[in-house]
């Protein structure tokens, strides 16, 4: 029997947490093995993050052109070309997973393609089209991922009742949608199908859109979601769909019915490892989710796990965050996790959501003292004459400790600011030594902090 090929470390899902700890293990000097069943980027590059924001790019353009008169401007017959959005959309995927792709073989690292288990500790079985090949290891990485979470009651059918992957891949655009979930997913989707003419309906179990976030939040956006043509029905639940002849019924705890040609199921995302994996190594889980410590070890020694597998974030970035632990300490190193709060929110819908640090609800559970800043976007000068002006910039000071505990913003392009929000947690003293360029859509941001200190000099003062 020939020898299994040997690696220090293998990693098994090629997505977003999997090729970076990879690549991060690689160049600590790592001979690695990277194996993917489906397509290099996994779902956020295949299924999520990039074809989602494709789509919602399109609409985006197209929602400010239908502005194009408070522009002063004329721009005649502005409508969506449907399948030009979809063959742009898959050019951008195609093109990114061959850039992936590059970059991990360009870092000396091993591609297998087929189904990975780990069958005992230390060996891997791939089981490709062309056969089974078994390699041999140090170290694994699982960055198995995740998978849509389907409401038993209604499956999905992959026509009629859709999961997000075949809603990004829709041949027409639906005349009508009901979205089951007003998270992150279910409003960005919501916001690409009302900008290209669809009827859109989303209902959520919880009080509010966005539940993750503020209060304030889930309002403002239920508001611009309005604007948009788009319907919010908020605390409440479906109880029943029935799927016939290219449409389906819904059925309401309320009592109330829907009806709708497509039916998007958004309810969030489920971790996912292969259970002959789980089985043969023994894995601690906790449901579908992997369990871990701070350092990103399983149960079993030389194992890691990161990313959607984990359940932790369910987020690309957090995600790269958790690989660069995983990688370190695979190799040698002693990283932990911190602090999972300083981990960014990001919600691309129109205008955009994003958060670092804690919420106000957070803030409220914890029972910390804090006082809030804030800036509308309404009063900023690059914002109003972009004809993008709102929504507001919130900061949270804790004041026992006088520190910056959390950023929500909402408002267009505050996705970008995200990074410097970041720099904003833990910080003790207000920003008037840092010059922001004027106009900037950035000096909301700077007006807030110092709202948080009580020294905003374009915010009126509180009585």
């Amino acid at each position: 029997m020939d020898m299994a090929e040997q690696f220090d470390v293998v990693v098994i899902g090629g997505g977003p947490g999997g090729y970076a700890a990879a690549i991060r293990c690689a160049q600590k000097g790592a001979t690695v093995a990277l194996a993917e069943k489906d397509q290099m980027g996994g779902t956020c590059l295949n299924r999520g993050c990039i074809p989602s924001k494709a789509l919602l790019g399109s609409a985006h353009f197209l929602t400010l052109a239908k502005h194009a008169p408070l522009m002063g401007l004329e721009i005649a017959d502005v409508r969506p070309n449907w399948s030009k959005m979809q063959a742009r959309k898959d050019a951008i995927v195609a093109g990114f997973r061959k850039g992936v792709t590059g970059l991990v073989q360009s870092n000396r690292i091993k591609i297998f393609t087929g189904r990975a288990i780990v069958s005992a500790q230390g060996k891997v079985r791939i089981e490709a089209v062309g056969g089974i090949q078994e390699i041999a290891c140090k170290n694994i990485i699982l960055a198995t991922g995740s998978v849509p979470v389907e409401i038993p009651i209604f499956p999905f059918d992959g026509q009629t009742i859709i999961s997000s992957t075949e809603a990004l891949s829709l041949p027409t655009i639906p005349a009508s949608m009901v979205i089951i979930g007003g998270g992150v997913i279910g409003c960005e989707l919501a916001c690409v199908f009302a900008a290209v003419g669809a009827k859109v309906t989303i209902v959520e179990a919880l009080p509010q859109i966005l539940p993750n976030e503020d209060e304030w939040v889930g309002k403002l956006m239920a508001k611009e979601l309005k604007k948009l043509g788009i319907e919010t029905m908020v605390a409440q639940k479906v109880t029943g769909v029935t799927a016939s002849d290219g449409s389906a019924n819904m059925s309401l705890e309320s009592g109330q019915t829907l009806q709708a040609e497509k039916v998007l199921v958004a309810v969030g995302r489920r971790a996912f490892c292969d259970p002959e994996t789980v089985q043969s190594l023994g894995l601690e889980m906790n449901g579908p989710v992997i369990k871990v410590n701070q350092k990103m070890e399983t149960n079993v020694p030389g194992v890691y796990a990161i990313g959607d597998a984990v359940g932790t974030t369910y987020l690309a970035h957090g995600a790269f965050s958790e690989a660069e632990v995983a990688a370190a300490n695979a190799t040698g190193g002693n990283e932990t996790m911190h602090d999972y709060d300083l981990i960014p929110r990001a919600v691309y819908t129109f205008p955009e959501v994003a958060s670092v640090g804690k919420t106000e609800k957070k803030c409220a559970a914890l029972g910390l003292d804090v006082t809030v800043g804030s800036a509308p976007f309404r009063s900023n000068g690059r914002s109003v004459a972009h004809n993008e002006n709102v929504g507001e910039i919130r900061a949270i000071r804790d004041k026992t400790s006088n520190k910056i505990v959390g950023v929500t913003m909402v408002g267009a392009t505050v996705t970008e600011m995200l990074a410097a929000a970041r720099a904003l947690i833990g910080s003790t003293e207000p920003i008037t030594e840092v010059c922001f360029a004027h106009p900037t859509v950035s000096e909301v941001l700077k007006e807030a902090w110092e709202d948080a200190f009580g020294i905003s000099l374009h915010v009126p003062p509180k009585r």
